[in-house]
């Protein structure tokens, strides 16, 4: 019995010996190892492009250069049905859905500006008068701080993740672009209108660090001054545009001069420049130094830094020629051009494989009512002033009281339940009477009641989800009204205006690039804004934020 154990252990013993000497002498070829991917980015960068509807991203797609749009869109993973799925479809809601991945009924941002239901006063979204823009004038609705954003951010949750070695820094031509994607824990960088200065506020800093000052002293701002706005491209490149006569008067068309009457850079031509491409050109270069200044992207932590660019000039300019425009789409194509210089500089600096790169975009754009006439839509404006005194007149002849509707908060109505209340009368009754009534009004396709709100029973239809998910129970009005398609709240006779929860407005880019974490390719199914916050904090390996509703886009993750 020992001889058999034993001879069967000499035949192992052989083999072990003679693999041995074959992996000495390097007959056998080792596998190469795999080069270990960073288990992290070092750098997050959001972009957010203030106004640009998915369509017109595609619409000029053989137009870009390889290295703007053209790059993100051919080394990055990109979601064509992407949508801002909430019915307010304005900047602050759009931007407060990006790094929070919740809706408006939770995050409480439900407009630009909105009507306090108890005071009646206007309240603007990031208002708070405990604090002051740092070195500028600050108005009491000026927008200072994140106080009225009830939920937490990325940035906020990466801060916490890392003890706050983590930089979250953001960049804006509007207040609300940057706070709203900075947070509470994060640093926004505010352009100023009255001085073409960037500046942060008193909620965050007590003084600029001296890279900002420095960047100051320059007055990089100025060497615009007399500059003009011409078309980049041949006239052939426009021929599908829309005609000028139809969208603008004839002093609004290339070439745009930007100057003062002061001969000299102030408040005057500081504004101005909202309505061109160089607004968003400073607040590229304002980046740049950004990343410098915070040296983002090599945190000697070793954790991962934020940076949030809000572009928001193309909004101004969807808003005075509409997207279909000559100078919409040459905005778009210098906006290419600017973030392909960008996206080289930042392989530069910290390498593009270290870094994830996300664009997307608050809310889309509609036509311009004459655009959209002239090709046999139906297209107007509506004036709210008109609405409400029609409302309160035919209230006032149905329940023999004045003024029950008391405030326009578009898109919702603020009835005076006290007066309701002090006339004996039923508030479902009057809620009722008005959102019949204004069914009747020209240009108004649904109207919803608080009641309705309130108890969840809006019809099953989209439109209806949208709507609901945009109305806060606290803050939010009384009568929630959506428009018929390609109308919309406004006067005037040309420019065009967003807000509404048709696909014109929701559906926006959502394009990300990271070749460590991310899988190229277009996605066709359906996705939303709010992913991004999962999505991210998937990523970075954090807690998602406190409202986050989104789904982590596990498709397009390696």
């Amino acid at each position: 019995m020992t001889k058999k154990i034993i001879s069967s252990i000499r035949p192992l013993r052989r083999l072990m010996f003679i693999s041995s000497m074959v992996l000495a002498t390097g007959l056998v070829t080792q596998p190469a190892l795999a080069v270990e991917k960073p288990a992290q980015p070092k750098l997050v960068v959001v972009l957010v492009v203030d106004g640009l509807p998915q369509e017109q991203v595609m619409r000029y797609r053989d137009q870009y250069t390889q290295g703007g749009f053209r790059r993100l869109l051919d080394q990055g993973a990109w979601f064509s049905d992407a949508h801002q799925a909430h019915g307010v479809t304005v900047t602050a809601v759009g931007h407060s859905a990006v790094l929070t991945g919740a809706y408006p009924y939770q995050h409480g941002i439900i407009a630009n500006e909105w009507i306090d239901t108890t005071s009646h006063e206007s309240m603007y979204c990031t208002q708070d008068t405990n604090y002051r823009y740092i070195g500028e004038e600050t108005k009491p609705d000026d927008g200072t701080a994140p106080t009225n954003l009830r939920v937490s951010t990325v940035g906020d949750e990466l801060r916490y993740a890392t003890g706050n070695q983590s930089k979250v820094i953001t960049v804006s031509g509007k207040d609300r672009g940057a706070i709203l994607l900075a947070g509470r824990a994060g640093t926004p960088y505010i352009y100023m209108k009255k001085t073409g200065d960037f500046a942060s506020t008193s909620f965050y800093l007590q003084s600029h660090p001296s890279w900002v000052q420095e960047y100051h002293s320059k007055h990089p701002q100025d060497r615009f001054y007399g500059q003009e706005w011409k078309p980049l491209l041949s006239d052939a490149a426009y021929i599908h545009d829309a005609d000028d006569a139809i969208i603008s008067d004839a002093k609004d068309r290339f070439p745009f001069k930007y100057e003062s009457k002061s001969g000299k850079p102030d408040a005057e031509y500081y504004g101005k420049l909202m309505t061109s491409p160089f607004v968003d050109e400073m607040t590229l270069d304002f980046a740049r130094a950004a990343v410098e200044g915070e040296n983002l992207g090599k945190n000697p932590a070793g954790v991962t830094d934020i940076l949030g660019i809000s572009l928001s000039s193309h909004d101004y300019v969807n808003h005075a020629f509409g997207p279909e425009s000559r100078m919409s789409h040459d905005h778009l194509q210098r906006l290419d051009r600017l973030l392909a210089n960008f996206f080289t500089y930042l392989d530069k600096r910290v390498g593009l494989d270290n870094t994830v790169i996300l664009l997307t975009a608050d809310h889309g754009f509609p036509n311009t009512p004459e655009f959209s006439q002239s090709i046999k839509r139906d297209a107007q404006r509506i004036n709210s002033k008109d609405m409400m005194s029609a409302l309160n007149k035919q209230l006032n002849q149905q329940f023999g009281s004045d003024k029950l509707a008391i405030k326009w908060s578009s898109p919702l109505v603020l009835l005076d339940y006290p007066l309701i209340a002090q006339k004996n009368l039923k508030r479902e009754e009057v809620e009722n009477a008005a959102a019949r009534f204004l069914l009747t009004y020209p240009g108004i396709a649904n109207a919803f009641t608080r009641t309705q709100l309130e108890q969840g029973a809006l019809p099953d239809t989209r439109i209806a989800k949208l709507m609901q998910r945009a109305w806060n129970r606290q803050i939010s009005g009384d009568i929630m009204l959506v428009t018929k398609q390609y109308w919309y709240f406004g006067s005037g006779n040309h420019g065009t205006s967003h807000g509404s929860p048709y696909s014109y407005d929701t559906n926006v880019p959502l394009m990300v690039m990271g070749k460590n974490w991310i899988k190229p390719g277009n996605y066709t199914n359906y996705a939303e804004v709010v992913d991004i916050a999962p999505t991210l904090s998937q990523v970075l390996k954090i807690r998602p934020p406190s409202g986050s509703e989104g789904r982590i886009l596990s498709e397009a993750l390696k």
